[in-house]
């Protein structure tokens, strides 16, 4: 392609886990407009779930530069620097904080910029909690991406429930969608069970799942039994895990066909002739690839595990039914409304509308208005400041008193304190936590 043709494009991802970020780096080269030379600077924000060296290589998505930094440090940033496209992969509250945070900046830096960026946030996968309040806290962002049409129609009633702007809700598809189609049985045979970091949650569940899996291999020693794992000990993804599968795993006597396996989701899913899970988006990354899919009954269908959302698919059935043989069909309307299997070509052009809309916001003359979130001092008096002040900004979303200078990198010894700190609430959270809860249950 002639060099002319090519667009020079700054992109800045937000991230507060290496699921989000996975999330927000591929979201941005999806929706970044055709003919676009990208230059992707990533941010991770500085917390317990701030992604480790190895979960990064795990990802996969390289970027251009790569920061940690506070909300402030951020902030500070977005002033200094011009970005065209900025994805916000954050947790909801987080959204807000920034979205408050950077309208004040961009106030302030009105009269010497001509234009501030995209600015774009979503879901790193099924959305089937706090859809309301999730919905909300990111409401202000010119593009709210929804994964599925489901998902599109869900978002717009929520907002037009509320009497919000509807208009920044755009439907695309998970951006981790793709591999090879499933063509038949490998050689050995191989079952998949994708773990979650919190759900289930208590001890008893959890350790009945793995009891099931390791039966399972040990029913048909034939096969490869494989145990997925999103983290090692002491690493935190988007969810804390208080009970790591890789701990319970060391009570049993498992058989020399049941492993743990860490590494990328797809290069897993590339040997899988059955997956199996609770309520993992693994599931639809494998369905997307027309793997055989099961989503677990045996604890339930409820909310509380998020398996409530494959209600319809087709996929749920118990360890009873899957030991005996059978393997779910999955229901073809279900699995096109969640933008999934859609393959090749439809898939790609899951992302034209999200494209044609940024290259319109891009263009508009005299730069975009400043972002307009439904949560406001007048909307949510009692709701807002709180969550503003977690990232250390104040209503108007300017950086409280006290808070450390912007641009200042912490110093050695500092940073030695807060490693330490981080590892004592990661011990904290796996070990000194459950023996509480434990305690408790007396």
């Amino acid at each position: 392609m002639p060099a002319s043709a090519t667009k020079s494009l700054r992109v800045a991802v937000l991230a507060d886990s290496d699921t989000r970020w996975k999330w927000g780096a591929l979201t941005a080269n999806r929706i970044a407009p055709e003919n676009s030379d990208i230059r992707l600077d990533g941010y991770l924000l500085r917390g317990r779930a701030t992604p480790t060296a190895r979960q990064l290589d795990e990802v996969g998505v390289q970027a251009d530069a790569l920061h940690e930094v506070t909300a402030v440090q951020f902030l500070h940033a977005m002033r200094e620097e011009s970005y065209d496209i900025l994805v916000l992969a954050l947790v909801g509250g987080g959204v807000q904080a920034m979205l408050h945070g950077l309208g004040r900046v961009w106030a302030d830096a009105a009269a010497g910029r001509a234009k501030r960026p995209v600015v774009v946030t979503g879901y790193v996968g099924v959305v089937y909690e706090k859809l309301a309040d999730g919905l909300l806290l990111r409401h202000g962002a010119d593009l709210v991406l929804a994964n599925s049409r489901q998902d599109a129609d869900r978002f717009r009633a929520v907002y037009e429930g509320v009497g919000a702007d509807a208009g920044s809700v755009t439907e695309v598809a998970l951006p981790f969608l793709g591999g090879a189609a499933y063509t038949g049985e490998h050689d050995p045979r191989t079952v998949v069970f994708a773990a979650q970091p919190s759900v289930p949650e208590n001890r008893r569940d959890r350790t009945y799942l793995l009891n099931r899996l390791v039966e399972h291999a040990r029913r048909h020693p034939e096969r490869e039994v494989l145990l997925k794992l999103r983290s090692k000990p002491g690493e935190h993804t988007t969810h804390i895990e208080e009970l790591p599968y890789q701990k319970l795993v060391q009570r049993l006597d498992p058989p020399a066909n049941f492993r743990l396996v860490y590494g990328h989701m797809g290069e897993v899913l590339d040997r899988t002739d059955l997956l199996v899970t609770v309520s993992s988006t693994a599931a639809l990354e494998s369905l997307h690839r027309r793997i055989p899919t099961a989503v677990l009954t045996d604890l339930g269908v409820r909310e509380a595990l998020g398996n409530h959302h494959f209600v319809g698919s087709g996929c749920l059935a118990s360890w009873d039914q899957l030991d005996a043989g059978h393997r779910p069909v999955p229901d073809e309307e279900w699995v096109s409304r969640q933008g999934v299997a859609a393959g090749g070509e439809s898939y790609d052009r899951a992302f034209d509308a999200a494209r044609e809309r940024i290259a319109k916001l891009l263009d508009r003359p005299g730069g975009l208005p400043l972002p307009a979130p439904y949560y406001t001092p007048v909307t949510a008096p009692g709701y807002l400041p709180g969550l503003l002040a977690r990232h250390h900004l104040g209503p108007d979303g300017t950086p409280l008193p006290g808070t450390p200078a912007a641009g200042k990198e912490p110093g050695p010894v500092r940073q030695i304190v807060r490693r330490a700190a981080r590892g004592a609430y990661r011990h904290g959270v796996q070990r000194v936590a459950p023996v509480i809860r434990r305690m408790g249950e007396l």
